[in-house]
C-alpha cells in the first residue's frame, strides 16, 4: 500500500460550512442595512462593519482563506523588494511618453489628412 494514501477529510464539510457562515453574515449586513433603514446611519455602518469583519474572520478560517492571507503576505514581503524611481526618474520618463503621444499623434494626423486628400482625389468627392 502506499504510505501518502489519502485519508478521508472532514475539512472540506468544514470548509462547506464555514462559507455558508461567511455568506449568511454577508447577507446578513445586506438585509439588516436595508430593513432598518430608519435607524441612524452611523449605527446602520457600525452593524455592517461588524458583520463584514465577521464574514471575512471566517472565511479566513478556511483552507482558501489561510492561502489567500498567505499570498497577501507574500506579496507584501515582495514589494518590499521593489526598487522603485526616484521622482527624477518618474518626471523624466512621463516627459518622454508625454513628447512621443504628442510625434504620434501629429505623424497619424499627417497620414490621416493625406489618406483623406487621395480618397477625396480618388472619389471626385
Amino acid at each position: 500500500m502506499k504510505a501518502n494514501a489519502e485519508t478521508p477529510d472532514s475539512s472540506g464539510a468544514a470548509d462547506t460550512m464555514k462559507w455558508i457562515v461567511a455568506f449568511v453574515l454577508l447577507a446578513a449586513a445586506v438585509a439588516g442595512n436595508y430593513l432598518y433603514g430608519e435607524l441612524s446611519v452611523v449605527i446602520r455602518a457600525a452593524g455592517v462593519v461588524v458583520l463584514i469583519a465577521a464574514a471575512l474572520g471566517v472565511a479566513a478560517t478556511t483552507t482558501k482563506g489561510k492561502a489567500a492571507i498567505d499570498f497577501a503576505k507574500e506579496s507584501r514581503m515582495e514589494i518590499r523588494k521593489v526598487v522603485w524611481p526616484t521622482r527624477q526618474e518618474t518626471m523624466q520618463t512621463t516627459l518622454i511618453v508625454l513628447a512621443i503621444c504628442i510625434v504620434m499623434s501629429l505623424v497619424l494626423w499627417g497620414i490621416d489628412g493625406i489618406m483623406v486628400r487621395l480618397v477625396s482625389l480618388a472619389t471626385g468627392v
